[in-house]
């Protein structure tokens, strides 16, 4: 699968009151080694297992946080499965960020993919 950086985002389905944007995604195994990971899942979810270095903003938490996140880079947005990296996504790319959305989120990344990740102390990592 072909990572999908088009920056000129695209209107994906228009109603009369809504427009949707089609965010840029990759896979699991598209994210580069020194990316710069957001991880959108709350607190808890986090400490249990996360990709190493990655950053915690929580999705509830991204409104009033989003300045964490840098500008003028990519930022590969994860969740658990691609809900609330999706959200994410849209709503820091319509901020100037530049996102991708990594598709299947952390589910793909550690059951499918067998990427490593890390738990906050000495219990070992899984993905909540």
């Amino acid at each position: 699968q072909m990572c999908i950086r088009d920056r000129a985002y695209q209107p994906a389905r228009q109603r009369k009151d809504v427009i949707m944007f089609e965010e840029p995604t990759c896979s699991v195994t598209e994210v580069p080694e020194d990316a710069i990971v957001l991880d959108v899942r709350g607190r808890d979810e986090f400490a249990a297992g996360h990709i190493k270095d990655a950053i915690n903003v929580p999705l509830d938490e991204l409104q009033e946080r989003q300045e964490e996140v840098p500008f003028d880079v990519d930022v590969y947005v994860i969740c658990r499965t691609g809900r609330r990296s999706a959200h994410a996504t849209q709503f820091l790319n319509m901020a100037g960020h530049d996102c991708i959305m990594v598709v299947g989120g952390m589910d793909q990344w550690h059951h499918e993919a067998e990427l490593p990740i890390v738990a906050e102390g000495d219990a070992a990592p899984y993905v909540k």
